[in-house]
C-alpha cells in the first residue's frame, strides 16, 4: 500500500531515484533474514516506532501462465466464504500462507514478521535494498507477470517490494509527523499492519516512471495490461476502486499481491474485487 500523501512528488520521486524512497513509501506494506521474529527495531530520525498506538483496452489481454489451473466456478455453500469452493486451502493468518490476510483489523503474527526466502527477481527494478526483494513464490510469479507484459509490448518495473517492520515505521512516522496520525492512517499502513512486510505483495510501476504512486497511474499501459492480466499469473490488485469502505486504502493501481492462479482466477471470473470479500472475513475501513 503506498500513496504519497502530503509529501511533495518531485521529492518524492527523488528520494526513490537516490535508492531511499522506501522511507517515504506509503504501505503503499536485509542481510539475511530469518523466518523468526527479530528484536524491537531502534529507528533513527523523524518518529519512532514508540510513537505508534498499539496495534488493537487496446491493451492485448495474455494467456494464462503454462500450467495455470483454470476452474469453473462453482457456488460455495450458505454462509461460506467463495474461497471455500477451491479445492485447496490455505491458512489466512499465516504470514507464510498466499492467502494471508492483512489489513486494518487483521495485523501480522509476529508484528515483526521477516520472510524466509527472499529473493530478488530477475525483472526490471526500479528500486534497491530491500525494497527489490520479494519471497521467492511470489518472485517466481513476477518473473512471469512481467515477461507476459513485455510479449505483449508493456513494460513493468518493480517499484517497491519488501517493506521491513522498522522500514514501515520510518514510513508510518514521516506521515505522522507531516499531517497527523488520521491523515497518515489514510495513507500509509502502520507497521504490522503492511502487505509488504510478508514478501507477498509490491507495487509496480512504467518504464518511463510516469505517474509513479499517482492515481493518473491506472491510464498508463502497465497499469492498464495489470488490471486486466494480472490474474492469468496469480495475482489481484489489492485496492480497487471505490472500495475503501473494504479495504481501508484508496485505489491504487499500482499494488499487487500474489493469491495463487486458482484464487485470482475464480477471483475475475466471479467480478469479486477484495480479498475481504472473496475470504470472506469482513471489511476493515478502519483500525479497531
Amino acid at each position: 500500500m503506498c500513496r504519497t500523501g502530503g509529501l511533495s512528488r518531485r521529492s518524492f520521486a527523488a528520494l526513490v531515484t537516490a535508492g531511499v524512497g522506501m522511507a517515504t513509501l506509503a504501505a503503499c506494506t536485509p542481510g539475511s533474514p530469518t523466518a523468526s521474529p527479530a528484536p524491537a527495531p531502534s529507528v533513527s530520525g523523524p518518529g519512532t516506532p514508540s510513537q505508534l498506538p498499539l496495534p488493537s483496452a487496446a491493451i492485448t489481454t495474455a494467456e494464462p501462465a503454462s500450467g495455470s489451473p483454470v476452474s469453473p466456478v462453482s457456488h460455495a455453500p450458505l454462509g461460506a466464504p467463495p474461497s471455500s469452493t477451491l479445492p485447496q486451502q490455505h491458512s489466512l493468518t499465516d504470514p507464510a500462507s498466499q492467502w494471508v490476510i492483512v489489513n486494518k483489523h487483521r495485523p501480522l503474527n509476529p508484528l515483526q514478521y521477516v520472510p524466509g526466502d527472499l529473493v530478488q527477481p530477475d525483472v526490471l527494478l526500479a528500486i534497491s535494498g530491500e525494497g527489490a526483494l520479494l519471497n521467492s513464490t511470489t518472485a517466481a510469479a513476477a518473473e512471469k507477470l512481467f515477461a507476459g507484459a513485455a510479449a505483449a509490448g508493456v513494460t513493468l518495473t518493480l517499484a517497491s517490494g519488501y517493506r521491513s517492520f522498522r522500514t514501515q515505521a520510518e514510513t508510518y512516522n514521516g506521515y505522522v509527523n507531516a499531517s497527523g496520525q488520521d491523515s497518515a492512517d489514510t495513507a500509509s499502513a502502520r507497521p504490522g499492519f503492511s502487505e509488504h512486510q510478508t514478501g507477498w505483495a509490491f507495487d509496480i510501476g512504467d518504464g518511463g516512471g510516469a505517474c509513479s504512486f499517482e492515481q493518473c497511474f491506472d491510464e498508463q499501459p502497465a497499469a492498464v495490461w495489470t488490471k486486466a492480466n494480472a490474474h492469468t499469473y496469480g495475482f489481484v490488485v489489492r485496492y480497487p476502486s471505490m472500495r475503501e469502505d473494504v479495504t481501508g486504502y484508496i485505489y491504487e493501481p499500482w499494488h499487487v499481491r500474489f493469491v495463487g492462479v486458482e484464487a485470482a482466477v475464480d477471483m475475475a471470473t466471479r467480478g469479486i474485487g477484495t480479498l475481504e470479500e472473496y475470504f470472506g472475513v469482513g471489511a476493515a475501513p478502519d483500525y479497531l
